[in-house]
């Protein structure tokens, strides 16, 4: 037995001392020299030196595509069209594209190498995302299990975004743990461009969430990148149909704030989907939102609380809700925000009630 497994041992040592080897060989002995890189038919040409990523390239040069995986090919944020250059797809790739996408070029940027002169399409919108610095003025629970951060910039000093829109939060390295990014929506008004307000809900042993609730403290410098999506409300008269649930809530507490503001009276009913009350944040100011504007209703739902507790609001799971309020939708549109069995779920109510697809605009948490 003890032969058997020094064998194995050995095999393995052997292993990682060959991709040791295929690494070096890539990035010190291979020399691909100066690349270009032309992206959206030359609104933009880059120089870069060969063998490093392009997502790694792009950044260097300012152009900063979502990731949230550091590189490793498992988050398929950093989608771009790749028209020429890009070489073969490969295997880390594949299972993040869709048949459509493969057709279209499109690619994970962490995994294409620069070795030569690309050609790439990139949404317009990276051309205005920057990385910032800035300060955490505010650090508060709003529930067990979810915070609030509040970010005052300071380099650039201001951001332009849209209500829907995220970015990119950097931790820092802990616990021997590397520094890694992760997409969060901003929470906050964009008529506030010198603070972003973020909301997030912690994951067991995640190591960004671990970072902001046991680590990040008020007063600290922190970074992040943005802003990206295009999650935000259509310029139509059409009725609104909000779904969300827990940290969920971000976007969609921005568009309300901005609606408010730039006095958008669209009829608008927000369905908040909880487990309990101690799950539940915000209600007291989405209450007051409704007193003070007929435009718009808020119904909040628990699915697990209780029974005999003082909830004296809706009950059950939110896609049943939403059914028994809105038997009727074809002449409305949604947005929907949470997790992708959520979404799922609430697009099949709504076109069930015959709202067409088009009309349902979502921003799925992974």
């Amino acid at each position: 037995m003890t032969s058997i497994l020094l064998a194995v041992a050995f095999l393995a040592g052997i292993g990682l001392l060959l991709a040791a080897l295929l690494i070096l060989a890539e990035r010190k002995i291979l020399n691909y020299g100066p690349c270009k890189i032309s992206i959206n038919d030359g609104a933009r040409e880059l120089e870069v030196q060969g063998g490093a990523s392009l997502l790694s390239g792009l950044a260097q040069n300012e152009i900063f595509v979502p990731s949230a995986c550091g590189g490793r090919g498992s988050c398929a944020y950093c989608k771009v069209r790749v028209l020429e250059g890009g070489g073969p797809v490969g295997p880390v790739e594949t299972p993040y594209l869709s048949p459509k996408e493969l057709e279209e070029n499109v690619r994970l940027s962490c995994q294409v190498k620069v070795r030569n002169d690309l050609l790439i399409a990139i949404p317009g919108e990276l051309f205005a995302a920057k990385r910032y610095t800035g300060v955490l003025e505010r650090k508060r629970p709003l529930t067990y299990d979810i915070v609030e951060l509040r970010i005052r910039l300071q380099e650039p000093d201001g951001m332009d975004f849209l209500a829907g829109q995220y970015v990119q939060l950097e931790s820092e390295p802990y616990k021997g743990r590397d520094a890694v990014m992760r997409a969060y929506s901003v929470s906050s008004a964009p008529s506030d461009r010198n603070h972003i307000e973020l909301i997030i809900r912690r994951v067991p042993d995640g190591i960004m969430t671990t970072w902001v609730f046991d680590y990040l403290k008020e007063g600290q410098t922190v970074h992040f990148s943005g802003p990206y999506g295009e999650f935000r409300l259509s310029e139509t008269d059409a009725p609104i149909v909000f779904i969300a649930g827990g940290s969920g809530m971000a976007p969609i507490y921005s568009i309300l704030k901005d609606m408010k503001e730039k006095g958008i009276r669209r009829k608008a009913v927000y369905f908040f989907g909880a487990l309990t009350q101690k799950d539940l944040f915000f209600i007291d100011d989405l209450k007051k939102l409704e007193e003070e504007h007929p435009w718009f209703a808020f119904v909040p739902a628990l699915s697990s609380e209780p029974e005999g507790s003082d909830w004296k609001g809706k009950r059950g799971l939110i896609t049943q809700i939403v059914k028994e309020a809105l038997a009727e939708a074809s002449t409305h549109e949604a947005y929907l925000c949470g997790s992708p069995g959520m979404i799922d779920a609430c697009i099949k109510v709504l076109t069930e009630g015959n709202m067409p697809e088009e009309h349902i605009y979502y921003d799925k948490f992974t």
